[in-house]
């Protein structure tokens, strides 16, 4: 998958939170920097922001290619434009200990719309489709998630199994290796992980892999080591704060592209899915009404 990010990035700040994990130490400590107050960049010079930083310039100048960008000057309009487009966005918000519960409800209510909006701007079309092709012809979908990831891949399954496709879910790492060992070509592997380096979600995609299944990463991360063996990256996007770990914050876009999963596959096998929905939801039905 192409990386997300570059000068043409719906949201740069999103695009460098993303990649976070695998910049160098000297890099991290200035992403995070522009994290917390991308607007300092846009006021800078690289002469005013390496004094802010305490940094070299050329040590700014590396950090902003490997975060895709040409150069600082690249990286600033980037910036730029962003805030330019979306102020709101940009300026810090993150929850303290005294906040009002009316903050609270405002401040989650925007950390979640923007993640969305963030995953949905992000989100290749492409990839989604081809996904999309492969669960509709699949033998069976494993999805691996553990926690917050354990929560969306099950989630997932039961999407999955209510429009007709064999899906089960596993958060349990030796369970997963189980069933990742007895996968084949023609089969998926689903791998949810939001640092895209959970060993208990990696290993098990990992064998999928080696067994010859089609392996779907769905991560933070577009340079994590899930990402690098995924057939399929599709990138969510969330921002991490002090009452909201980086998991949690990512649910909710994760359980975006689980939706459009979904709803691609329904389209796509539209006689099968429908038939499946009428099924199921006239059984349930009959139990409820008992």
């Amino acid at each position: 998958m192409a990386d997300p990010v570059t000068a043409d990035s719906a949201n740069p700040v999103a695009a460098v939170r993303a990649v976070l994990p695998s910049l160098t130490p000297a890099a991290q400590g200035i992403a995070r920097i522009i994290l917390d107050d991308p607007g300092l960049v846009v006021r800078s010079t690289i002469t005013e922001f390496s004094a802010v930083s305490g940094t070299s310039e050329a040590t700014i100048v590396r950090t902003a290619r490997a975060l895709g960008f040409s150069g600082y000057s690249q990286m600033r309009f980037a910036l730029a434009a962003a805030v330019a487009k979306e102020p709101e966005r940009l300026v810090p918000g993150d929850l303290g200990p005294d906040d009002p519960l009316t903050d609270v409800i405002a401040k989650v209510a925007r950390a979640e719309s923007e993640a969305l909006a963030d995953t949905a701007a992000q989100l290749d079309p492409d990839q989604l489709g081809e996904v999309v092709q492969a669960i509709s012809v699949a033998r069976r979908v494993d999805v691996y998630g553990v926690a917050a990831s354990g929560l969306v891949a099950a989630d997932m399954s039961q999407k999955l199994l209510r429009i007709g496709v064999s899906s089960h879910p596993f958060s349990d790492a030796h369970l997963a290796l189980t069933s990742a060992a007895l996968l084949r070509d023609g089969d998926v592997a689903v791998a949810i992980s939001c640092s895209g380096e959970t060993p208990d979600v990696l290993v098990p995609a990992r064998t999928a892999a080696e067994e010859g299944a089609m392996v779907v990463a769905i991560t933070n991360n577009p340079r994590s080591s899930l990402a690098g063996l995924a057939d399929h990256t599709l990138v969510s996007a969330g921002r991490e704060t002090a009452f909201r770990p980086g998991a949690l914050a990512s649910r909710i876009s994760q359980l975006l592209i689980v939706d459009c999963i979904f709803v691609g596959l329904a389209q796509r096998t539209y006689d099968r899915a429908d038939a499946a929905i009428r099924a199921t939801r006239d059984a349930t039905d009959r139990y409820r009404n008992r």
